[in-house]
């Protein structure tokens, strides 16, 4: 019954129905544990042994610290309905899909295929970062021309790369200009929309890169030109030994 209202009252949080049930069972299985000691007559003993008995609860108090901690922070993730399996998050130290919740550690897997285990703490006393929260997934691409190359020529070649490749997204529209006047060049900026991330944002990325190649070398302008400097000044050489 339970946890059929949970469902009913968290649509949007599968793991909360799975860690209410699971910890309802814990505090049932506790209270018969005691309520069975008491029908056996230890009830005395325990009296007796109460001074005992808030020893080692403090001692265990102490001891356990991060892993009530813990438990804490995974009851305020575990309860968010925004913060569910499946969501990919950013924190500061790694990135990938949320695979489980548990009350004292979330598990990640990361974009090449590793399991991270992270500590509820981590998550909730650090700043984290869905940047999939839609449906859409913005990517920004930069690309360094050198100053002689024709700008709005390449401008437009950018423009036309991302018309030209499956999985950039017509609308929102992408859009391309100059983002900075670097040292080294002029530095393009585009941004462009992804209907998948997860799975997709990686081709799109590669695929953009080899036909910006492609079409940067047919035109005859140059990517990320290297960078001139005139020296003056002196040079002297002296001979040792």
């Amino acid at each position: 019954m339970v946890s059929r209202l949970v469902r009913r009252r968290n649509r949007n949080n599968p793991t909360l129905e799975e860690a209410i049930t699971r910890y309802l069972r814990l505090l049932i299985t506790m209270v018969a544990l005691f309520v069975g000691v008491g029908i056996a007559g230890f009830t005395g003993f325990l009296g007796n042994s109460a001074l005992v008995i808030a020893a080692v609860t403090v001692a265990v108090g102490v001891a356990g610290q991060s892993v009530i901690g813990s438990l804490v922070s995974g009851t305020a993730l575990v309860v968010d309905p925004e913060f569910n399996v499946g969501n990919y998050i950013q924190w500061d130290g790694g990135e990938g899909e949320v695979t489980s919740i548990t009350l004292r550690v979330t598990r990640v897997q990361t974009p090449d295929g590793g399991l991270v285990t992270i500590p509820n703490t981590t998550l909730t006393d650090e700043p984290i970062t869905r940047p999939f929260e839609q449906d859409d997934c913005r990517v920004v691409e930069r690309v360094t021309v050198s100053y002689e190359d024709d700008i709005e020529a390449a401008l437009y070649l950018l423009s036309d790369v991302t018309t030209d490749i499956d999985g950039i997204l017509e609308a929102p529209r992408p859009v391309t200009g100059i983002e900075e006047l670097g040292d080294d060049g002029v530095v393009l900026r585009v941004d462009y929309w992804v209907d998948d991330p997860l799975r997709n944002r990686f081709d799109v990325r590669s695929t953009f890169a080899r036909t910006v190649k492609d079409r940067f070398e047919r035109a005859d302008m140059d990517i990320s030109p290297s960078s001139k400097r005139d020296l003056e000044g002196e040079l002297a050489v002296r001979r040792v030994g």
